[in-house]
């Protein structure tokens, strides 16, 4: 039996729905990036997983639900680890990337998206039935 906390869920889910508008990078000249502006798929990805999770909680398929939570972590944790590559391995040349890996930089927009992701995960529980 799956048990959903429900005030986890739904502040889980509206943290990540805007952790993508938050800073993500830092652009010298440019500013600060959200989601969008760091990558577009990325971003769609993301809300589309974000969706379909916040889906699943609203019509109540608990074990879906379930499933979604641990794919938005794994997406976070893929996401993550693919723009820190992108940005230590931009051009493809030594000097190039060492320049830009100096002057690119995460913002605290990750941590957040981090906070929504944990409470999603921390938001299902699953209890193991007792046989008589």
């Amino acid at each position: 039996m799956i048990i959903i906390r429900k005030s986890f869920a739904l502040s889980g889910l509206i943290i990540c729905l805007l952790a993508g508008m938050l800073p993500m990078l830092k652009v010298p000249i440019k500013g600060n990036w959200n989601l969008y502006q760091t990558d577009v798929l990325l971003f769609f990805i993301t809300y589309m997983i974000i969706g379909i999770t916040g889906l699943l909680f609203f019509i109540r398929q608990l074990v879906g639900y379930r499933w979604m939570t641990h794919i938005a972590a794994g997406w976070y944790i893929i996401s993550i680890t693919a723009v820190f590559f992108k940005i230590n391995n931009y051009f493809g040349w030594g000097f190039a990337d060492h320049l830009l890996s100096r002057s690119l930089h995460m913002r605290w927009g990750w941590i957040v998206y981090l906070i929504g992701i944990v409470l999603l995960l921390l938001s299902v529980k699953k209890l193991k039935q007792i046989e008589e």
